[in-house]
């Protein structure tokens, strides 16, 4: 129970809290429309549809005002770096920030649908009551506003029968055509967040997500029409509408019910989203300067199964293991900003960072940086780059364990690569003060090509540690999953050979898919009593997995095994 908190408690606890949050603002005002005294003649007119729009609307306030702030890149990287504001734990929460930053649209997509539909009907409603011809309630408080000395309740102000009633409300009031535009808005930004946009198109999802800058302005401006109308305190002083209620045909003409007042409700979005959306200016405005400080390509090295590697100076640029930064090249695109995980260490002169060319952005890159020539390429005719970051991920933590297992999957083990430079340089130096005390590493591959750029960073160290007499401090298991007939064939042909035939290590490469049960199980039998740090840099199956394994694999007993699992989010 104890190590399930430590990997789910607290988001478990974030997630419940949020909820709580969302389920307690829409009950509160759900019933502070549905039974204000102020709000009585409101019902009459559109009945149990004006709370219902209400509600939602408080709770879009309130997730408005938490969806800017997971993306605030710099000060999650100030957090996560802040010992003081930030224990382990809280910056486990902070990893998963894309997480919740997509709960939180999720629940802005529900809320504005129960507010859309609500005042849809909320809009008939009104249209209707405008044009009755009969006296009823709803057609006398519809004519209020009418006459001099008199406020309007009803927001439908010309005659004009439904449809084009409601659509004359829609497109010349203010709160009907800012939530016109701020719903379409919401729609595009979902609809172009999809992986499959995402990948394929990443210039349609990154056009159509900075709609969120007329997404808040809409929203701010949306309250200022007041179409929601409630009567004032001293016309209810005055006019007691569950007694007025049953004479209103003799509103004015008797002293215990004069005309009633009514007003609109203040604006209130701004007071909920004025703070993040200044912090984010900030963030924007940070990203902007750091933007423009000069970026110089040193080397542009090309690793075998299209990849190559980019390795840069900034000044003063530093960055811990595992961070990543995002990079823009002019000469590919104006607008694109792509992730990538530092490779190289903090002890480097230089920061690394590694590309697959799988897309139309990584191709540029590979043509304008000259890898399609043959020729060497001098370096004044490089491009240039922009480079924001570092930014801090959950492998930044692999120094709180004296005991980890590092788990990559394919160009997932870009990450590690600044791990396992950073650990050996820092226990070469001084090993003494390093907390970490063993590696486990596993890297999974399909084909045998991807094992190539990775191999001579471990050819380096296996030979390092062989030198030093210090072969046990790094375990690795090499994972092929891939293979056909003829390769199946080599390699039990050369299986003998004193170094792997794909490698070129003395660890053999292991065909399959690792048993995780077993791994875990052997790794808490030689580590009993200890905290022992799982990192990610692979797909969700594999991090579903090893999340279950860290869990049912750790003791109930507070002074036994316990896994912590991590996971690579950006």
């Amino acid at each position: 129970m104890g190590n399930w908190v430590e990997n789910e408690g607290l988001s478990i606890f974030v997630i419940f809290v949020w909820l709580a949050l969302n389920v307690f603002l829409f009950t509160w005002y759900y019933f502070v429309y549905d039974l204000g005294e102020n709000f009585y003649y409101t019902r009459e007119l559109l009945g149990p549809f004006l709370a219902l729009a209400r509600a939602p609307a408080a709770c879009l306030n309130f997730n408005c005002m938490l969806i800017l702030l997971p993306v605030c890149r710099n000060l999650l990287s100030f957090l996560r770096g802040s010992s003081a504001c930030c224990s382990v734990r809280v910056r486990r929460q902070l990893d998963r920030n894309l997480t919740f930053h997509k709960l939180v649209a999720w629940m802005i997509a529900l809320h504005t649908t129960i507010h859309t539909i609500a005042h849809l009907f909320n809009v008939e409603k009104s249209v209707n009551a405008r044009n009755e011809k009969e006296t009823t309630i709803q057609s006398v408080l519809s004519h209020l506003g009418d006459m001099e000395n008199e406020t309007y309740l009803n927001f439908a102000r010309k005659k004009l029968p439904n449809p084009e009633g409601g659509l004359y409300v829609a497109f010349t009031t203010l709160a009907g055509l800012t939530g016109v535009i701020i719903t379409l808005c919401l729609i595009l930004i979902i609809t172009s967040s999809t992986k499959t946009i995402r990948r394929s198109y990443f210039e349609v999802f990154w056009f159509t997500h900075h709609l969120f800058v007329i997404f808040f302005a809409g929203l701010v401006i949306h309250g200022a029409g007041q179409i929601v109308r409630g009567q004032i305190q001293a016309s209810l002083d005055q006019h007691k509408p569950r007694i007025c209620v049953k004479k209103f045909t003799q509103w004015g003409e008797i002293p215990e019910c004069p005309i009633p007042q009514f007003s609109g409700n203040p604006p209130m979005t701004w007071k909920w989203v004025v703070g993040p959306m200044i912090l984010y200016l900030c963030e924007r405005l940070v990203r902007f300067w750091r933007s423009q400080q000069k970026v110089v390509i040193t080397k542009v090295v090309i690793h075998p199964f299209k990849t190559i590697e980019l390795q840069m100076k900034k000044k003063g640029f530093k960055m811990e293991v595992g961070q990543y930064i995002f990079v823009k090249c002019p000469a590919v695109s104006m607008l694109e900003w792509h992730p990538f995980t530092l490779t190289s260490a903090p002890e480097e002169d230089y920061f690394s960072i590694h590309i697959r060319i799988v897309g139309d952005w990584t191709e540029g890159l590979f043509n304008v940086c000259g890898c399609d020539k043959q020729e060497f390429q001098d370096a004044w005719k490089l491009p240039k780059i922009a480079v924001d970051g570092p930014f801090g991920t959950a492998s930044e933590d692999v120094f709180s364990y004296e005991t980890v297992m590092l788990v990559g999957a394919g160009i997932g083990v870009t990450p590690f690569a600044s791990v396992l430079k950073s650990v050996w340089y820092k226990y070469c130096n001084d090993a003494t003060n390093l907390r970490l005390k063993k590696i486990y590493f596993y890297w999974l591959c399909r084909d045998t090509h991807a094992f190539e750029w990775f191999a001579d960073l471990l050819q380096s160290l296996e030979t390092q540690m062989q030198d030093r007499n210090e072969a046990s401090f790094l375990s690795y298991n090499i994972y092929l999953t891939g293979w056909d007939e003829s390769q199946a064939t080599h390699f039990t042909v050369h299986h003998d050979q004193e170094k792997d035939v794909i490698t070129g290590l003395k660890q053999k490469t292991l065909y399959g898919r690792p048993n995780w049960e077993n791994e875990f199980k052997m790794v808490a039998r030689q580590h009993p009593s200890s905290r022992i740090g799982v990192f990610l840099c692979g797909p969700e199956a594999l991090a579903t997995t090893l999340n279950k394994m860290s869990i049912s694999n750790s003791e109930a007993d507070p002074r036994g095994v316990h896994f912590i699992f991590n996971k690579e989010n950006f």
